[in-house]
């Protein structure tokens, strides 16, 4: 079992206290600790994130902006949240624009960049050999990042780094192959060889395969409910492991579970 710190989560000193509040409020609701349905008022979150009105007001603005809060005329705000179905429409859309922001990327990158690019993947290399899942998904997240702004354009950049704010809250837990962390290595490696030969054709097909994957990764693990079930309700993972061993799924299916390992992200 792994402990994640999901990166970005950590307070900014002297950074204002509303841009704070809507962090630890996207990951509330994003991770249901703020259920779909459930009414936010003002004193409860005053009180709750112990802040003043101004910046919950502010926070619920850019909440309903969005489209994780409703606010419904003189009845107040109410968690929207996401669903499975929007999920799997992000990552589609999330695929359409990384696709795009890597082709840019490969014709626009600059020396600077290419040389951070090269350095955060070394790191990532170096992570995944002490398989260190905090720090090599960090670094993924700073990989993706280099990439945004080697496209040059802002708008690309934002739009992209609120897919990636809402997108790594998904598959908190899962249950992953014990190759998963190399797999992942791979993955940006083929992204990677295509700056380095500056083949867009490549890039794209690389950063396509890689977002289908973690889809698959993050919205596909139907496979895995049982064991995060079992583990969530106290049954010890070792007898949940046996017994998904014992009596595998159907061999035709690509979720069969052999030689796996459980990681737990918490927030």
């Amino acid at each position: 079992m792994v402990t994640y710190k999901f990166p970005g989560d950590k307070e900014k000193n002297g950074g204002p206290i509303s841009n704070s509040l809507l962090s630890k409020l996207q990951k509330d609701i994003l991770t249901g600790k703020l259920k779909a349905g459930q009414k936010l008022t003002e004193q409860e979150l005053c009180r709750e994130y112990e802040v003043s009105r101004t910046p919950v007001r502010e926070a619920l603005r850019q909440l309903e902006t969005d489209g994780l809060v409703e606010n419904i005329l003189n009845r107040g705000a109410f968690v929207i949240g996401m669903s499975e179905q929007d999920y799997e429409d992000m990552f589609e859309m999330r695929k359409i624009y990384e696709i795009q922001a890597v082709k840019w990327a490969i014709e626009r990158i600059t020396e600077e960049e290419m040389d951070r690019l090269e350095e955060t993947f070394e790191f990532m290399e170096f992570y995944t050999l002490r398989k260190d899942i905090d720090k090599m998904l960090t670094i993924n997240t700073g990989f993706h990042q280099v990439i945004y702004e080697a496209s040059h354009n802002r708008m690309l950049r934002k739009l992209l780094s609120s897919y990636q704010s809402f997108l790594k809250y998904k598959g908190a837990e899962a249950v992953y192959e014990d190759d998963y962390l190399q797999t992942v290595l791979e993955e940006h490696r083929d992204i990677f060889k295509a700056f380095k030969d500056k083949d867009v054709k490549a890039g794209a097909l690389a950063m396509e395969n890689h977002i289908d994957r973690a889809k698959e990764r993050r919205c596909g693990l139907l496979a895995c409910q049982p064991f995060q079930h079992a583990v969530t309700y106290g049954v010890p993972a070792v007898s949940v492991l046996q017994t998904m061993i014992e009596h595998p799924l159907d061999s035709d299916s690509n979720t069969r579970i052999q030689g796996i390992l459980f990681y737990r992200f918490e927030f």
